[in-house]
């Protein structure tokens, strides 16, 4: 350009055509730099800065504190000092400033261009709060506007403000000037002193609800052309906490991970949430009493890097759901999306009211031990342990901490080590004592042919009870031999001891106590070959032992694996004296075992 002008006053004679042609070029050539500076100094806005209310009607989810200021600056009504409070990210600056922009506009509607930035100041009280601040602030406030009605002071976390700064703003507070009006803003009411509440009119602001969260993000979506799904949107609104800044922060982080495309996934991968999906999957196990399968499910939610804290506390939720989807009533409670709410209505009808009522219990139980609790998992476990049992067996009076023993799950899914040592040998030699069976009958058989003269005599000596035991002798023999290829493993005779008794229990817990009386007579001893040997002291217990012999000997070779254990019985009718009945045989044994009991009877003179 520089160099063009110095051109012109170098040639007074100049084209006009041509002078016109290259001012329309520098023009065009100015318009393109100036266009091109601004995109490359374009920087990106976050959403809670581009977004931030500009009025009263953008404010999300406090339709009452914006209608009642907007009616008081409509009716004059507007107080000299106002307390704005409530948590973090709810609108309590957007709102003051909002305020403080519309109390110089006489016409909203006609002045919103107008600019009244001069009569408004913001005051950090967290930088700003000794009694000198305080001081130089009420001799600003003296002064009166030079545009509008008011002054409007903003001052913000105000309950940073030391004690002495306080006592020394209360006079200005209570009696301002009539140009100025005071907007205080804090999160912590309490911090502030009484004197200074009693001059205020207070406006407390409510968290912000996750569907008003959820609608607000999905109209920011729709104007940045990002399609978002409503579950994706309803997990951002929940981890926001009623906060809409927050929100806003991570609706921009989750958008900066997924592109234009928001999905639910994105979401829970991006912000490491426990979506709705964990805890159904959790409820379906816990109500099928799948004990171990619970406890895998809550080792993979620790293995993600989440607390069993923060886990126990969004299963209680999770009921709390489940139960408030019983009823139509109380359905417009669950703040979930469409999909989600399908979904409860499904899982409510498999969950019964007292299951809901008694695992919320436990698990607020769970939640109020954890932080004492010195093994915080183990706690956790028990819970979601005696949540799964509470529908075990659900007309049986259980204990409240009741929980399923782990050998009813023993019993569903067997061992793989004992599978093929029990079932392979026992099909093998089966095939051995039919062929025994089928060739040992055809001699017998035909001696009575050859020695009796009519056919009539082969029948009746075939099916005679002779021969019967004769057969079942040899079956015997026959399932002895089949034992032959199984495991014998070497067991002790303490071990042996141990479990004997432990049969003695079963049968006792059975009701079977006439035969555990007759196992428990005697101690078992165990000799060569794994032969035990057992006494009895009559020939009524004898036959009464044998009986109950085959269930026995299956029981040890269960518990030892050993398939070459015998049980001998041995009678000793001597042993049967040993036994008391009476008064006096009983009287005579304990005698026997402390002698000085009988002058404790004849001191105290005592008849048996």
């Amino acid at each position: 350009m520089v160099i063009f002008v110095e051109q012109i006053n170098k040639n007074s004679l100049v084209n006009l055509g041509e002078l016109k042609n290259l001012l329309f070029l520098i023009i065009d050539c100015i318009r393109t730099d100036l266009l091109i500076q601004n995109i490359l100094m374009e920087h990106f806005i976050v959403s809670a800065r581009k977004y931030r209310p500009k009025r009263f009607e953008d404010v999300v989810g406090q339709q009452a504190i914006t209608n009642t200021l907007e009616n008081a600056i409509k009716n004059n009504h507007l107080a000299q000092a106002l307390l704005f409070t409530g948590p973090r990210g709810v609108g309590k600056t957007s709102c003051a400033r909002i305020l403080a922009k519309r109390i110089n506009q006489e016409d909203a509607e006609n002045s919103e261009e107008e600019d009244f930035a001069f009569n408004i100041f913001e005051l950090d009280a967290a930088s700003n709060n000794s009694v000198d601040d305080i001081r130089s602030l009420t001799d600003q406030v003296r002064i009166p506007p030079q545009t509008g009605k008011y002054k409007v002071y903003i001052i913000d976390e105000v309950h940073m403000l030391s004690q002495a700064a306080f006592n020394a703003f209360l006079k200005t507070l209570e009696e301002p000037p009539a140009h100025a009006i005071f907007i205080l803003a804090t999160t912590e009411k309490h911090k502030i002193i009484p004197t200074i509440l009693s001059r205020c009119q207070i406006f407390d602001f409510k968290r912000i609800g996750v569907l008003d969260a959820k609608n607000y993000l999905k109209t920011i979506s729709e104007k940045e052309n990002i399609t978002a799904e409503d579950d994706a949107l309803h997990i951002i609104a929940q981890k926001a906490d009623g906060a809409m800044r927050d929100a806003l922060s991570i609706f921009d982080r989750v958008v900066s991970f997924s592109g234009k495309n928001l999905t639910r996934d994105a979401v829970t991968e991006n912000l490491n949430v426990l979506d709705y999906d964990t805890y159904f999957g959790m409820t379906d196990l816990l109500l099928t009493n799948n004990i171990p399968e619970v406890l895998n499910a809550f080792n993979v939610v620790l293995g993600k890097g989440f607390e069993g804290h923060h886990f126990i506390n969004g299963l209680a939720s999770h009921f709390r759901d489940l139960l408030v989807a019983k009823d139509k009533a109380t359905l417009d409670l669950l703040e979930v999306g469409d999909n989600a709410k399908k979904k409860y209505l499904t899982q409510a009808t498999k969950a019964s009211i007292p299951f809901l009522m008694e695992a919320i219990q436990k698990a607020n139980d769970c939640d109020l031990n954890y932080r004492a609790s010195k093994n915080q998992r183990l706690l956790v476990e028990l819970s979601i342990m005696q949540i799964a049992s509470i529908t075990f067996d659900g007309e049986k009076k259980k204990s409240a901490n009741y929980i399923i023993p782990a050998t009813f799950f023993q019993s569903l899914s067997p061992t793989k080590k004992k599978t093929p040592e029990a079932i392979i040998p026992k099909k093998e030699p089966l095939k051995t004592p039919v062929a025994v069976v089928a060739e040992t009958p055809k001699p017998k058989a035909e001696r009575p042919v050859l020695k009796n003269m009519g056919r009539l005599n082969k029948e009746p000596g075939k099916y005679s009870l002779k021969g019967f035991n004769k057969q079942t002798a040899v079956k015997k023999t026959v399932v002895q031999e089949n034992f032959d290829s199984h495991p014998k493993d070497i067991f002790t005779e303490d071990k042996l001891q141990a479990l004997w008794k432990s049969y003695v229990l079963l049968l006792n817990t059975k009701g079977e106590r006439s035969m555990a009386s007759i196992i428990g007579t005697d101690i078992p001893t165990l000799g060569a070959d794994f032969q035990i040997s057992f006494t009895v002291p009559n020939k009524l217990m004898q036959d009464q032992f044998k009986k109950g012999r085959a269930k026995l000997m299956n029981f040890l070779r269960e518990k030892l694996n050993n398939y070459g254990i015998a049980i001998t019985v041995h009678l000793n009718e001597a042993i049967e004296k040993k036994f008391a009945y009476t008064p006096d045989e009983k009287y005579k044994k304990l005698k026997e075992k402390n002698p000085l009991l009988e002058k404790l009877r004849q001191a105290f003179e005592l008849d048996l």
